[in-house]
């Protein structure tokens, strides 16, 4: 990201200012939580509430009605049943505001928004059960098919041509190969991007679309214990990435991000495919590109967290967090290869099915 549209970096005293002035709340305790390109802080208040303030970084702060659709569709989930975040009014009636914030290097304009606070434990720190697996494939799922009956006047935003994140743009990575120069990794990574190419992309007028939550992953699902001691999810994050998709990568996302806290990533696919297909079964085409579309979800991560480390080398440990074990899990799902992964995951799948 270059410096113009950079992250925001408010210290404590400017975001409790912000608090103050645009929702009218008094912090009682403020502190950073981890973010990727935005910037985000735990408020509690005197008035009895928890929220998250959320800065966008620059660039994303111009697209004031793609903001407006994410906060909408936050919304729209809630009302629906799922556990999603909300933004509070600010003091004028409005669910965000842009504002002029000198973070060091000059006013910038970044539009900010007070969430409320979800509790719960985030997947990453969980012992990935095979049930709670299926939780998280079913809880993907029903989303997309809410996400899908969402109507609103500036939709049309998340088409998004172009946006580096979309399972649709695989292509565009190519552009990224080069920050792996020297690692053996890249030719696995060139291989996936041929493979969707002449596999994948002559297939998409067979994938069922819908709207995308696009980052379905183990930082972005809170789970808590139920009154059986089981964990159910309690909160859905981070709704930037959402974009026109189709359901099939949604799963492949979910799958992708799941395998990398999992002793046994292999092991992963069935039970997120059983929870999934309890709510929306694949077709034979969607099934048959299922494997290359997770190939591709990990050349995603990886290469743009490489990427972006070299825009925020002092972020680098955040950024590096997939790497440190996705390196290994896509050379290792390269290797089994399509038939060996598919069989693994389907007939896994399929007991577990058997069992509900």
């Amino acid at each position: 990201m270059s410096a113009q549209h950079s992250k925001p970096n408010l210290n404590e005293s400017q975001a409790s200012e912000l608090v103050q002035r645009v929702f009218s709340l008094s912090p009682s305790e403020i502190r950073p939580l981890p973010s990727y390109d935005d910037q985000n802080f735990y408020v509690a208040t005197a008035e009895g509430g928890e929220y998250v303030l959320k800065i966008m970084n620059s660039k994303d702060s111009e697209d004031h009605n793609l903001i407006e659709v994410q906060t909408y569709t936050m919304s729209f989930l809630h009302q629906s049943g799922l556990p999603a975040q909300t933004a509070l009014p600010t003091t004028s009636g409005l669910l965000m505001s842009l504002e002029e914030i000198d973070c060091g290097s000059g006013c910038q304009k970044y539009m900010v928004r007070l969430l409320t606070y979800l509790p719960g434990t985030t997947v990453s720190k969980l012992p990935l059960t095979p049930q709670l697996l299926y939780e998280i494939g079913k809880t993907a799922a029903q989303m997309d098919k809410i996400l899908n009956e969402m109507t609103h006047p500036h939709l049309s935003v998340l088409q998004r041509e172009g946006f580096k994140w979309s399972l649709s743009n695989v292509a565009l990575l190519e552009g990224y190969l080069y920050v792996m120069d020297g690692d053996p990794l890249q030719e696995v990574m060139k291989s996936v991007i041929q493979q969707y190419k002449t596999s994948v992309v002559e297939k998409y007028p067979d994938f069922r679309k819908c709207i995308n939550h696009g980052d379905f992953n183990d930082l972005n699902v809170l789970m808590q214990p139920d009154e059986t001691d089981c964990y159910r999810i309690s909160g859905i994050l981070d709704f930037g990435d959402m974009n026109s998709g189709y359901y099939i990568h949604e799963l492949a996302i979910a799958i992708m991000y799941m395998m990398i806290e999992h002793p046994n990533p292999i092991e992963v696919g069935g039970p997120v495919l059983a929870g999934w297909e309890s709510v929306f079964p694949l077709n034979e085409v969607e099934k048959d590109c299922l494997y290359v579309l997770v190939l591709c979800r990990f050349c995603q991560s990886l290469l743009l967290a490489c990427y972006s480390v070299t825009l925020d080398p002092e972020n680098a440990e955040y950024l590096l967090i997939t790497s440190r074990k996705g390196n290994k899990i896509l050379r290792d799902l390269w290797e089994l290869g399509k038939k060996q992964t598919e069989k693994a995951w389907f007939q896994s799948a399929a007991q577990f099915a058997d069992r509900k």
